[in-house]
């Protein structure tokens, strides 16, 4: 399983009249987590588009435990428990100032070749860096 985590902090107009982070405002997160959890690995989505390879997500979901607040520092860690071949699928937990799960989702993406618009394998090269993750040395 490879594991990375960011911080954001919760903006005022991301909040709702409840004074709740916008319930809508996590698949932002979760792209902010997804993108630097590959680029923790030497990849870049702009990297991956200029080489030919989209990541369109195929399913997202989440569940909500508890709200977030205006100004409220979240840690979301983002995984990869599985090693990818044409889909990655992603795991998402985030965290509040107080260390309490505020909630936790996870999305697939899908690599597809922008040429073709057809599903391709995963990269080897990201393969590469993520198998010690995943496979005893």
């Amino acid at each position: 399983m490879y594991e990375s985590e960011v911080e954001i902090r919760v903006r005022y107009a991301e909040t709702d009249r409840m004074g709740y982070c916008y319930y809508g405002n996590y698949a932002q997160y979760f792209e902010v987590a997804r993108v630097e959890s590959l680029r923790s690995l030497g990849f870049s989505y702009k990297k991956l588009e200029d080489s030919g390879i989209l990541l369109p997500v195929k399913d997202y979901s989440i569940k909500y435990i508890k709200p977030a607040y205006y100004d409220d520092l979240l840690k979301i860690k983002s995984q990869i428990v599985e090693l990818p071949e044409f889909r990655i699928n992603f795991k998402y937990q985030t965290y509040n100032q107080k260390n309490e799960n505020i909630n936790f989702g996870q999305t697939t993406l899908v690599f597809v070749d922008s040429l073709k618009n057809k599903p391709v394998i995963c990269p080897e090269a990201l393969q590469q860096e993520l198998k010690p993750f995943f496979y005893e040395k």
